[in-house]
């Protein structure tokens, strides 16, 4: 079972394992997501490309949401056995010898395009590093967006998820459950394991739980914490270095 990772580099590690297996037992469309808005996507992009190009080679096709951020790491990767492209250029369309596919930081400004290109790649693999399709302002509400999701964006496996919270992580490590860790002391401590992501009420029902906070008083006082923030931006900073 995969821990909390003390460093980005571990972090790829585990990202990088668990998108392999996923792709090994069949799941055709993954995220890879490291929920911290500081990191800078291109560096963590060329350290995780191996673990594709040791299956697929130059049968990789690596796209970006730009032609400009294509360049930018064609420019500073230098010559690669993968085609790097953006995903609206002409020279970077799916072709039929393309094995499978890699969206670096897409967008839900990309998302429509991003649909289009995933129904194209068929039963190829595509694995989406770093996504923000987050905002429901670009996506949608109402009866487009609940299509949408149903559609597209449901289809979508996190094989790879962490997400510091206030106290804890949120953390999930293919072919694992997805996992809450709880902060105690200067480590953290596994509380929850779930089918499914846990989110809204599910998630402050676990953590309740597990702090023994006044919605859940069947559980005994626990410890106080350490102050977050300062272990937060410890965190971060070991995942940024």
């Amino acid at each position: 079972m995969a821990a909390i990772p003390k460093d980005l580099d571990e972090a790829i590690a585990q990202a990088q394992a668990a998108t392999k297996a996923a792709i090994a037992d069949g799941l055709r469309r993954l995220q890879v997501e490291i929920v911290i808005p500081e990191l800078k996507v291109q560096p963590i992009a060329e350290k995780f490309i191996p673990a594709l190009t040791e299956d697929y080679g130059e049968h990789l096709k690596v796209y970006f949401p730009d032609a400009g951020a294509a360049a930018l790491a064609r420019r500073d990767w230098g010559e690669t056995p993968f085609v790097v492209r953006g995903m609206s250029e002409m020279k970077g369309q799916i072709q039929p010898d393309d094995e499978a596919f890699l969206f670096v930081e897409p967008s839900s400004v990309e998302v429509n395009e991003l649909e289009k290109m995933c129904l194209e790649a068929g039963d190829r693999p595509v694995v989406l590093l770093l996504p923000r399709m987050e905002n429901i302002a670009v996506i949608g509400i109402g009866v487009a967006g609940r299509n949408l999701r149903e559609r597209f964006l449901n289809s979508l496996e996190s094989c790879y998820y962490i997400r510091p919270l206030d106290g804890a992580t949120l953390f999930r490590c293919y072919p694992s459950p997805w996992q809450v860790w709880l902060e105690v002391g200067e480590t953290f401590e596994l509380v929850s394991e779930t089918a499914t992501k846990p989110m809204g009420d599910a998630l402050e029902q676990i953590l309740a739980k597990a702090t023994g906070s006044p919605d859940s008083p069947e559980q005994p006082p626990q410890p106080k914490r350490q102050d977050f923030l300062s272990t937060l931006k410890s965190f971060m900073r070991a995942l940024t270095q």
